[in-house]
């Protein structure tokens, strides 16, 4: 029962101080490429840049207050642990963006022939502070609380309230500001999104085997002292032939893959390998990166 108590902490703690850790880094790529180079946002983060912009109002202040009725409804509407981990998100990232305001100036004068870097790198760490929250159970609030309520109540794609909001927000922003500015934002939200979604994926890759041998049990054997792996054993029939054959599923991490075809090629060179990308795995062995 300790051990469990131990473990569950231990789990607790790291996704904690990755969330933090996620937060300051979203705060460094918003301070240091994406306000020197006037750049908007999605969700609430762009509502904090545009007013900012117009009042020279601290953009972390902005969101942490906007952010307070959604966090109301989501205690109420949504539940106690994604708040928690969303409150936990919106006071680190508002944090952050206080203490690294003095990175707007670190990267002054902004040229425009500087404009599109500032767009890519500024893209890059977004989608990698982001990755490592939203991987890690949390969010910074904002615009995710309405997308995740209204697929609860309305059963609306995430993606497609989350796409409106974000479109309206920028949309705004280029009529206040200028057009240009919304097409080089819209290259950065995509890159924020591309390298989010590698980073929650792509830290959790997963392989499905099909594995047809003529030495089932000792491939299946090897696989599961060898590399520590479960397999299961499906009943197949070959379609010309009509010969009854046991197909070996399994799954395995991105770089147990190497290893897994290692031993099977040891014991059999003539076994017949499928190898499926999978999005998501849940069960004993593997954990989902979001629960």
């Amino acid at each position: 029962m300790i051990k469990v108590s131990s473990t569950v902490f231990k789990e607790l703690v790291k996704k904690i101080v990755l969330i933090i850790l996620g937060s300051l880094i979203l705060s460094i790529a918003i301070n240091l490429f994406i306000v020197p180079n006037k750049l908007l946002g999605g969700g609430l983060s762009g509502v904090g840049l545009i007013v900012q912009y117009i009042f020279n109002f601290p953009m972390g202040i902005t969101i942490l207050i906007l952010n307070i009725p959604l966090l109301i409804l989501s205690i109420f509407k949504i539940n106690k642990r994604f708040t928690a981990f969303t409150v936990l998100g919106t006071i680190s990232l508002s944090i952050f963006l206080i203490i690294t305001a003095p990175l707007n100036n670190v990267l002054l004068p902004v040229e425009e022939s500087y404009r599109l870097l500032y767009c890519i790198y500024g893209g890059v760490l977004s989608g990698i502070g982001l990755g490592i929250v939203i991987s890690n159970e949390g969010s910074t609030g904002g615009m995710d609380i309405i997308a995740i309520y209204a697929k609860k109540k309305y059963d609306i794609e995430v993606g497609i309230v989350s796409f409106i909001i974000n479109f309206i927000i920028v949309a705004v922003g280029s009529i206040l500001f200028d057009f240009k500015v919304g097409l080089y934002t819209l290259i950065s939200m995509y890159i924020a999104s591309t390298l989010m979604e590698k980073v929650i994926n792509g830290l959790n890759r997963r392989k499905m085997l099909l594995i047809v041998s003529e030495n089932e049990k000792d491939v299946s054997d090897a696989i599961m002292n060898n590399c520590n792996r479960g397999v299961t054993i499906l009943y197949g029939e070959g379609a010309y032939t009509s010969h009854r054959k046991n197909v070996m599923y399994c799954v395995v991490s991105l770089g147990q893959l190497p290893q897994i075809k290692r031993v099977i090629k040891s014991i059999d060179q003539e076994a017949f390998i499928s190898i499926i990308d999978i999005a998501e795995v849940r069960g004993n062995g593997f954990k989902s990166p979001i629960e």
